[in-house]
């Protein structure tokens, strides 16, 4: 038996005998049965810009034959253009001063704010038409 188990751990059956056949299961059986029923705690992460200069933009789909796309805006971009005003017309305005410039006339649908663990504003997210 530890014979058997030792030619296991070190891989010494020929291809195609019964026992490489087994071990090539279980390898398998690992991989695709794996993650069904093992929590690798393999979860996608929040994307946000990382530099102050930096807008990511995402394709939202279309909308009669009008082009959407979704642009995170981190929250300091939009410190120097609302002033302190965190009104809805201030943060709609900021948001379309710092996307024009990248995207051209743009017309601003709606947006969110995203929240980091502790519940401060970090970022914008903004759906937009072209």
């Amino acid at each position: 038996m530890l014979k058997t188990l030792r030619s296991y751990f070190w891989w010494t059956y020929e291809r195609g005998s019964f026992h490489y056949d087994v071990m090539v299961t279980l390898i398998l059986l690992f991989l695709f049965l794996g993650p069904r029923f093992i929590d690798f705690k393999d979860h996608p992460v929040e994307t946000v810009a990382l530099h102050s200069s930096e807008v990511l933009v995402k394709e939202a789909g279309s909308k009669d034959d009008v082009s959407r796309f979704l642009y995170q805006i981190r929250a300091d971009d939009l410190n120097e253009y609302i002033h302190g005003d965190a009104s809805d017309a201030a943060i709609r305005s900021a948001i379309v001063r710092v996307i024009e410039p990248i995207a051209g006339e743009v017309t601003l649908e709606r947006y969110e704010s995203v929240h980091d663990a502790q519940g401060h504003v970090i970022a914008y997210d903004a759906w937009i038409t072209r």
